[in-house]
């Protein structure tokens, strides 16, 4: 039986931003369900990148006195090495400027150019230069970008139109046949009110400025800077090189964006695929934004969050479980540096470190910390539950991240932490310990607990990487998480006897509050 595969993408994020909140929530997110589906034991593919054509490349390039190319090449780097400080495990990194994503732009334009929805015309409208998009004077808020709020410019020009108001019911029919394809549902909604209003044709080529990829046998235009980006999602699974590969992976399981770019992976880049003969990917999940301390993120407020430095201060892992937790992936979120170390204290110091170190701590001292060797793991109530609760606990969280529910799935995670804790409670080790003839039945409830942090550390690692490892380094488990699959922990037992643990430092210490 072939494996399954899994396809999972971030936007590609403008070379020329800073990263911030919003672009490490996005791209943990996926990290975490692509982690998630690895251990779920799918062919699971991670695609990330940048954008780095358009006018604002240009323009940013020339105030430097610089190459479009050279400035592109200098501050992608901000991504590359913010997404390794945070643990994410793209499998590819896909950049605009790269010759493999020009030949498969040009091949996308040239298969919709074969099929009649290709034409010169002349553009005459506004466009907003931040946002790189068109609109009709109908469409501005008194004179400015709907999106931004930033003044548009009048542009008159020759310009190579889409025709993707051919695609209009084809669109809404696709939508209306695949529930899954647009989420969340108010997500969904919106589109389809926009796409009722009826479609224009799009402008899909500039001639006003040249950093870009030429139209082919026209090299007088560059293509829309929105058709060359979304274009990476093929480029970055083969396309057309590699069939494949591309045959493999495409269509992508999920398109996660943030809310702001709905319109253009539910409208314009499933007609432009409509319109070459290919696939429209599975789902587009679009998440809410997060402001700070309940102001939007803004430069002026001097407010924007820097991942990398929360990470440095407060550990990655932390910064992690934080993003992912607090808020339903969907809805907007409020970050502050209280809300943080609550969580911290909380949920990682109190609930997991705690309940790490006192299992750990209890087996060095009654059993020299070697994992002991049981005929049987107990018909107690206590540790019955516990099994149960673990086999429920996949379950859920199996659940939940087919929704995109990071939030739930980890409350679900926490609560079998709970049981754990509860388990430990009820059966006393300590008290086991001072009646010798009880030692198998200490040996049950310790090897239990054990065997129940095992499940914990699999169960962490997609959120937590490095949780998730060092649980299983300090179990004595014979290799790292990263290779661990959950249907190991359908059976009840896979912690090898005689593995030599260690209690280790605690996991999580407590950080006083800002």
């Amino acid at each position: 039986m072939a494996t399954e595969t899994f396809y999972v993408s971030t936007p590609i994020y403008y070379v020329n931003d800073v990263p911030h909140i919003g672009h490490a929530y996005t791209t943990v997110a996926c990290d975490a369900l692509v982690r998630y589906k690895r251990a779920a034991g799918c062919d699971a593919f991670f695609l990330t990148g940048t954008d780095e054509h358009g006018q604002k490349v240009e323009k940013a390039a020339a105030e430097r006195g610089e190459r479009p190319i050279d400035l592109a090449d200098r501050v992608v780097t901000r991504f590359q090495t913010l997404w390794k400080s945070l643990d994410i495990s793209n499998d590819r990194f896909v950049r605009t400027t790269e010759p493999a994503h020009r030949r498969s732009v040009e091949e996308i334009f040239r298969r919709v150019k074969e099929n009649g929805d290709v034409y010169l015309g002349a553009y005459e409208d506004w466009y907003c230069t931040p946002c790189e998009t068109f609109w009709t004077e109908n469409q501005l808020i008194e004179g400015n970008c709907p999106d931004c709020n930033r003044p548009t410019d009048r542009l008159q020009e020759p310009s190579y139109f889409f025709r993707m108001s051919r695609y209009q019911d084809a669109l809404l029919k696709h939508i209306e046949e695949n529930p899954e394809f647009i989420q969340p549902v108010s997500r969904r909604n919106e589109i389809v009110s926009f796409v009722k209003e009826g479609l224009r044709d799009l402008s899909i080529s500039r001639t006003s400025f040249s950093w870009g990829i030429p139209v082919p046998g026209d090299p007088d235009h560059v293509i829309y800077v929105w058709f060359d980006a979304l274009t990476n999602y093929i480029t970055g699974v083969g396309f057309p090189d590699d069939e494949e590969t591309f045959s493999r992976y495409w269509p992508a399981d999920v398109h996660v964006i943030g809310k702001d770019i709905l319109r253009f992976h539910a409208v314009y880049w499933p007609t432009f695929l409509l319109s070459a003969g290919l696939p429209l990917p599975k789902k587009v999940f679009a998440h809410g934004w997060w402001t700070v301390e309940g102001k939007k993120m803004s430069k002026s407020l001097g407010n924007v969050v820097d991942p990398a430095a929360m990470a440095e201060e407060y550990g990655v892992d932390a910064f992690r479980y934080f993003v992912l937790r607090e808020v339903p992936f969907g809805l907007d979120g409020d970050f502050s540096r209280e809300a943080l170390v609550h969580r911290i204290n909380s949920d990682l110091a109190n609930d997991l470190g705690n309940l790490v170190s006192r299992v750990l701590a209890m087996l060095g001292k009654y059993r020299g910390g070697v994992v002991p060797r049981v005929v049987s793991f107990g018909t107690d109530g206590p540790d019955e539950e516990m099994r149960d609760a673990l086999a429920n606990t996949l379950a859920e969280v199996d659940r939940c991240m087919d929704e995109l529910a990071f939030n739930r799935a980890l409350t679900a995670i926490w609560q079998f932490v709970g049981v754990v804790n509860r388990y430990v409670d009820t059966t006393a080790p300590w008290v086991l310990a001072k009646d010798d003839a009880r030692a198998g039945r200490l040996d049950q409830v310790l090897y239990n607990a054990c065997e129940a942090l095992r499940g914990i550390g699999l169960l962490v690692f997609p959120f937590m990487p490095r949780t998730g490892r060092e649980i299983w380094r300090r179990l004595g488990m014979p290799r790292p998480a990263d290779e661990g699959r959950f249907e190991e922990l359908r059976e009840w037992g896979g912690l090898p006897a005689d593995a030599r643990t260690e209690r280790g430092p605690s996991l999580f210490p407590r950080i006083e509050a800002p």
